[in-house]
């Protein structure tokens, strides 16, 4: 299609993990729906564990981009809130509306949860197009940057509001990437009295240190227990059972991080310390709220390690995968394009 002149760039990624430029034709909102012009697209860890195939939830090939900013182009019919020319993010959660937990307003473990950028095609090209109740209006005072890390910023809001973190609690964060980082900032401003981070890369380290953390140190150092909460944004076996070791009786244990397979945890200590185990995935709506609160506090540049324009996606993609960066993003347009 690339002759077609309605036609529009779009990644894909497929078997193998070859990631490439596609023409597609320009997506038409239908009702209900937004046509949106991304200005970044941020690639996570989940997309990074795609492209290797090591992803339990995607399969190749799909087409990524589930943390977006964009602006919005047209609306389709009956779409009452968001007009051309607004800024907004994407809240890429696709619940059923129907289930029980949907009915609970736990839509993030609905039934039949799907993703966009995951399961669905998603926003990493020049246009996409989504149902207007995913899109979140910017403030004026969120720079586009800081608001690529509102979708990463409300899984650890998620994560910290499930552990219950309040003031007085000690934290600790295992894994020190993008989600452990937004952990940090979003449990010290959920008033934690003390946190701990670990992570091998000493850079990591020290950007841990500079977001709000008390101590960071490299996995094998020891860390003092009576630990309140840890979250595992590693999941791995060594670091469930590092982080279950380091809790109090009756702390609390949560895997924030996407296990590639089954885990094995030490269950005598957490039967006999009445330890709780968490799981937390993704984020309902009030979390998405108070991440675009709490983002004007997150330095961007602390966390956006390398950008990358859309036809040099694939070097974004491995840039992902050094273990050095931070937060790469796909710059799509700038600020006012629509």
């Amino acid at each position: 299609m690339p002759d077609d002149p309605g036609a529009v760039a779009r990644v894909r990624v497929h078997p193998g993990g070859t990631v490439a430029l596609e023409r597609v034709p320009r997506p038409v909102p239908g009702p209900g729906e937004v046509l949106v012009r991304p200005v970044f697209v941020g690639i996570c860890g989940s997309d990074t564990h795609a492209v290797a195939g090591e992803h339990p939830f995607i399969d190749l090939p799909y087409a990524p981009g589930h943390e977006a900013v964009g602006v919005v182009g047209e609306t389709g019919p009956d779409v009452t809130g968001l007009r051309p020319g607004d800024r907004v993010v994407l809240e890429p959660g696709l619940a059923c509306g129907r289930c029980r937990r949907c009915v609970e307003g736990r839509y993030n473990i609905c039934a039949e949860l799907a993703v966009f950028g995951c399961q669905t095609d998603g926003a990493m090209g020049e246009y996409f197009t989504v149902a207007a109740d995913r899109l979140h209006v910017l403030p004026a005072d969120v720079p586009d940057l800081a608001a690529a890390l509102v979708e990463p910023l409300a899984t650890p809001v998620h994560a910290v509001r499930r552990a219950g973190v309040g003031g007085g609690s000690r934290v600790v964060v295992l894994g020190a990437g993008p989600i452990g980082l937004l952990v940090v900032a979003a449990a010290r401003a959920a008033g934690a009295a003390e946190i701990a981070v670990t992570d091998p890369m000493p850079a990591k380290r020290e950007r841990a240190l500079r977001l709000g953390a008390d101590t960071a140190v490299a996995p094998e150092e020891a860390l003092s227990g009576d630990v309140d909460v840890v979250f595992d944004c590693v999941a791995v076996e060594a670091t469930a059972r590092q982080g279950i070791g380091l809790l109090v009786k009756g702390g609390t244990y949560v895997v924030v991080g996407v296990p590639a397979g089954p885990v094995t945890v030490p269950l005598h200590l957490v039967q006999d310390r009445e330890i709780t185990v968490l799981g937390s995935l993704m984020y309902v709506r009030e979390d998405v709220e108070e991440a675009l609160r709490l983002v004007r506090t997150v330095p961007a540049d602390e966390l956006v390690s390398g950008i990358f324009p859309l036809e040099r996606a694939a070097e974004a993609f491995a840039a992902a995968r050094d273990p050095e960066q931070v937060k790469v993003l796909v710059q799509v347009s700038g600020p006012a394009a629509v």
